[in-house]
């Protein structure tokens, strides 16, 4: 099967650099004009001016003149698995109950575990394909899927399992990360280094089965401390899996630091970083992963400092933080704007965090987040003229075409097969 993508207005190849994007460096972008891009057998055979492939034959051609072409989106950090839902907890939270109260109450984070454990790995999985097919709507084509809603051997495996088979069934490429340190349930509250002791025992198995290629921790008051973390993380290392964290979300305990000590892929959130976090996590290879949509749905707290950490020479990448929780949202374009509005980042630096650096998060910078003669053909057609324009026209679905792996996904007006 080939096909052509000719007369494209503006092209993204978002190739200028070999790995991850750092600093100033994200501020410049190449872009192309008139351009063609032919795809063979899922891969990307050519990329050139229209004029020197338009003759060639193919068994689709899709003029894209006055459109943006990009590599498909790459969402670093989703909760994709999980029971139930939290709708009803959003009145609560706009009669100013606290958190704490609505966790006593039954709801938050253990609403979701209950429901998470009762549901069965068929409701599981038809739930997480259709997050899945809503991300492809949007122009994800590869996520990152953690567990962390059991935080009991049976349930941790059952989503893991779950992220696998969905991963061997949907046309998009998942990447797991076991995040069975997520929180401290009720009968662990006095005693929370037993549960990452249990969360640890699990760490053989799923190597063994290739459950997971990461292991997460959520380093926070109330959650996991700094030593906590880094013990736990450390023994992850020892059995091959490399690690991110969830850090400085909310307080700022030094999670920043513990990221780039541990040589952590990703520290993700880091809304709180201090300055000497930032410093080092620009001096360090760890990209910071920011999840401005969690800051943005709890209506509290001050956006991650993105204009300090790219100063600092830090790779930043961006993710919806998709969970039934804290960001009930698929739409990565929606993120793409809160990080203009709200983090004053520049649509150049945007565009490298939700591709190649959202891809060297999941390290997956060597197949995704580019397009590349010779790479997997991951590709998306917008309905805009050039790439400002997406963080610029807000809270809408600009694109037009998805294609993973040469074959189309999505066209405006619904999935396809």
């Amino acid at each position: 099967m080939r096909i052509l993508l000719y007369q494209i207005g503006q092209l993204l190849t978002m190739d200028d650099h070999d790995g991850p994007v750092h600093g100033k460096a994200m501020q410049q972008l190449s872009t192309y004009e008139r351009y063609a891009i032919l795809i063979e057998d899922g891969k990307v055979v050519r990329i050139a001016p229209s004029v020197e492939l338009e003759q060639v034959t193919a068994d689709e051609k899709i003029d894209c003149h006055g459109k943006l072409v990009t590599p498909g989106i790459v969402e670093p950090h989703t909760h994709l698995v999980f029971g139930g839902s939290r709708e009803h907890e959003m009145a609560l939270k706009q009669q100013g109950v606290p958190y704490l109260d609505i966790l006593k109450q039954g709801g938050g984070i253990l609403s979701t575990v209950r429901s998470t454990r009762e549901a069965s790995e068929d409701d599981l999985y038809d739930k997480a394909m259709f997050h899945l097919d809503r991300m492809a709507q949007f122009g994800i084509t590869t996520v990152e899927a953690k567990s962390g809603y059991g935080m009991d051997r049976e349930t941790e495996l059952k989503q893991l399992r779950v992220a696998q088979k969905a991963s061997q069934d949907h046309p998009l490429d998942i990447v797991s990360t076991f995040l069975g340190a997520h929180a401290i349930t009720e009968d662990y509250r006095d005693n929370p280094d037993a549960l990452l002791d249990e969360m640890a025992k699990m760490f053989p198995q799923i190597k063994e089965e290739n459950l997971a290629e990461f292991v997460d921790i959520f380093t926070e008051t109330g959650v996991f401390t700094v030593e906590q973390s880094r013990r736990y993380l450390n023994e992850a290392k020892n059995y091959g899996f490399d690690v991110k964290l969830h850090a400085d979300e909310i307080d700022p305990l030094g999670g920043t630091e513990l990221a780039v000590e541990l040589g952590a892929v990703s520290g993700d959130h880091l809304a709180v970083a201090t300055d000497e976090g930032i410093r080092q996590l620009g001096n360090s290879e760890t990209i910071g992963v920011l999840l401005p949509g969690t800051i943005f749905y709890l209506g509290k707290g001050d956006y991650a400092r993105a204009r300090a950490m790219i100063e600092a020479g830090a790779a930043i990448a961006l993710s919806t933080d998709f969970n039934p929780g804290s960001s009930v949202t698929e739409n990565i374009q929606l993120i793409m704007s809160l990080a203009a509005l709200k983090m004053k980042m520049t649509p150049e630096e945007i565009w490298y965090a939700v591709t190649t650096n959202a891809a060297h998060a999941i390290n997956r910078g060597d197949t995704a987040g580019k397009i590349v003669e010779g790479h997997q053909a991951d590709i998306v057609i917008w309905d805009a003229p050039n790439y400002q324009y997406i963080p610029y026209h807000y809270g809408v679905n600009h694109v037009n075409t998805v294609m993973k792996a040469g074959r189309i996904l999505y066209q405006r007006g619904g999935l396809i097969g």
